[in-house]
C-alpha cells in the first residue's frame, strides 16, 4: 500500500481556553486543503498537560474500519474467503454458518461479550482479558437474532482479529503495522495488553462531586477495540480511504464490492466494512463513533473529501456531537472559523442524564424466589421479591423490575420476560425466564435445582 499523496499540512485554528478541565480535538480537512485544528483542555490533569495535534486518544469503534479493512486486505491477498465460515477457521466457534463477512457487518447474531460480563460474574474494577471475552464468544452455540438481521457486536470484531491471526500467524497490532500504520506513517497502536505504554496518550475523565475523576477501569475490549490514535493519524487513514475511494472503478461506497452496506441499528445509515453510510443524495458519506472509558471518538468522510475528525477524553463531551454540530454549521457557512466552530459545539453539549436513585426494597426484606442459570454464560442470577414487587440480582447488584407488560418486565437497560402470570399476580415465581439486554438478546435463564 502506498502512503496517501493528500497535503501534510496542518495549522492549529488557536486553542479554546478551557484550563483545568480535560477537553477535545477537533480537526477539518477540505479534499484540497491543510489539516486545520483546534483544541481545548488536558490530555493530562496530573501533569498540566494540554492537549495537541499529536495526544493519543482511545478511539474505541472507530478502529472498526482498520479491522475490516485488514480482513477485505486479505481476501484480496487471496489468504482469506470473507464468505468462508468462521467455524473453519475458529474450530472453538460454535454458532453454525456464520461467515467472516457477517462478523464484519455485525449479521452474525453473536451476542457482545462486554454485554454479558456483570451476568457472568465481573464486576467494574475487575481485569478481564480478550480470552475471557473469547470464552463467552465460543460459549454461544445460536445466533441471538434471525439469520442477516444487524445486531451491533463488539465480539465479532474480537473474532476477526482472531481469524487475521489465523491466518497471517501474527497478532493484530503486528498485521495493522505492516500493512497500514507504517506505510501510512501512522503511530496508531492497538493496545492489547493493558500495561503497555502509548505515548503521549491522554488519560479519560468525568466529573464528580465538583472535581474529576480517572473513567479508566481495568476493563476494555482488547485489541480491535482499544486503538490509540492522534488527529492526524486519523487524518492520514481518512485520506486513504479517500484516495481508495476515489480510485474505485464504480460510484458505490468505500469497499462495497467486498463487503456490502446493509441497513443497520442507525436508520437511514446503512453499515458495511466497519463502518457507517449515509446514501442520501448530496449527504454521501461514511462515519463511524466510539465511545470508551471517559473517551469518545469521530471520523467523518463525505464523497467530496471533507474529513472531520473529534477526539475528547471528558466523558461529557460527546465526540459524535460535536462532529455533528460542525458539520451541520460547515453546511451552512462552509468558511465557518474553526474555533468558534468548537465554541459552538461545547455551548450546544447535552447535560449529563438526570442520576435516579431507586432505594425502593432497600430496608425491607426480601423473599428468595430462585437461583437461575444460563447454558451459554456463565454464573447465576437471583430473583427475590419485596413488597411485590419483583428484583433481579446480578453480581451483587440488585435492580427492581418494573412490570411493562402481561409477562415483561424491564430495568437499566434489559428487558425481562416470564412465562403469562395470573391476572393480578404482580410479582410471579418463574421457573424460567428470557433477558435480553440491548446487544445480548435472548438468553434463556432456568431455575436451578434448590
Amino acid at each position: 500500500m502506498n502512503a496517501t499523496n493528500t497535503p501534510t499540512a496542518s495549522t492549529t485554528a488557536g486553542p479554546v481556553n478551557r484550563p483545568g478541565e480535560p477537553g477535545v480535538i477537533l480537526c477539518l480537512r477540505t479534499a484540497d486543503g491543510p489539516l486545520i485544528h483546534t483544541h481545548t483542555g488536558s490530555a493530562s490533569l496530573e501533569l498540566a498537560a494540554p492537549i495537541g495535534e499529536n495526544t493519543a486518544f482511545n478511539v474505541g469503534s472507530v478502529a472498526k474500519q482498520i479491522t475490516a479493512y485488514l480482513c477485505i486486505r486479505t481476501a484480496r491477498d487471496g489468504l482469506l474467503a470473507l464468505d468462508r465460515p468462521v467455524g473453519d477457521i475458529l474450530p472453538r466457534f460454535r454458532i453454525p454458518d456464520v461467515t467472516v463477512s457477517d462478523l464484519i457487518q455485525h449479521r452474525s447474531g453473536i451476542r457482545d461479550a462486554e454485554t454479558l460480563l456483570s451476568l457472568a460474574g465481573f464486576r467494574d474494577l475487575d481485569h478481564y482479558t480478550a480470552d475471557d471475552l473469547l470464552q463467552l464468544a465460543y460459549r454461544q452455540q445460536h445466533r441471538a437474532v434471525t439469520p442477516g438481521r444487524f445486531l451491533y457486536s463488539n465480539t465479532g470484531y474480537l473474532l476477526l482479529a482472531e481469524v487475521l491471526a489465523q491466518v497471517h500467524g501474527a497478532g493484530l497490532q503486528q498485521v495493522a503495522e505492516q500493512q497500514v500504520f507504517a506505510p501510512l506513517g501512522m503511530t496508531a497502536r492497538f493496545k492489547t495488553d493493558l500495561r503497555d505504554v502509548i505515548p503521549g496518550a491522554a488519560a479519560g475523565y468525568q466529573s464528580a462531586g465538583g472535581g474529576w475523576q480517572h473513567e479508566q477501569r481495568p476493563v476494555t475490549l482488547p485489541g480491535p477495540g482499544s486503538l490509540w490514535s492522534t488527529a492526524a493519524d486519523l487524518d492520514r487513514w481518512l485520506g486513504h480511504l479517500w484516495d481508495q475511494w476515489s480510485e474505485s472503478a464504480d460510484d458505490g461506497l468505500p469497499y462495497e464490492r467486498y463487503v456490502g452496506y446493509r441497513p443497520s441499528d442507525h436508520l437511514p445509515f446503512t453499515y458495511g466494512p466497519g463502518l457507517y453510510a449515509d446514501t442520501r443524495p448530496g449527504h454521501v458519506a461514511v462515519f463511524h463513533c466510539g465511545h470508551e472509558q471517559g473517551f469518545s471518538a469521530a471520523a467523518h468522510l463525505s464523497r467530496a473529501g471533507l474529513r472531520i475528525i473529534c477526539l475528547s477524553n471528558h466523558a461529557g463531551i460527546a465526540a459524535d456531537h460535536v462532529a455533528a454540530v460542525a458539520l451541520a454549521e460547515l453546511a451552512r457557512a462552509p468558511e465557518a472559523d474553526l474555533t468558534k466552530l468548537l465554541h459552538l459545539t461545547l455551548r450546544r453539549q447535552p447535560g449529563p442524564p438526570p442520576t435516579v436513585s431507586d432505594r425502593s426494597g432497600a430496608d425491607t426484606p426480601h423473599t428468595p424466589l430462585g437461583t437461575y442459570a444460563c447454558d451459554e454464560v456463565p454464573g447465576a442470577l437471583r430473583l427475590t421479591r419485596s413488597e411485590s414487587s419483583l428484583y433481579l440480582w446480578r453480581s451483587g447488584t440488585r435492580d427492581r423490575l418494573t412490570r411493562t407488560g402481561a409477562a415483561t418486565y424491564a430495568a437499566n437497560g434489559y428487558t425481562l420476560t416470564v412465562p403469562t402470570a395470573p391476572a393480578g399476580d404482580s410479582a410471579p415465581t418463574p421457573d424460567s425466564f428470557i433477558l435480553d439486554l440491548d446487544r445480548a438478546p435472548g438468553l434463556r435463564y432456568r431455575r436451578r435445582p434448590d
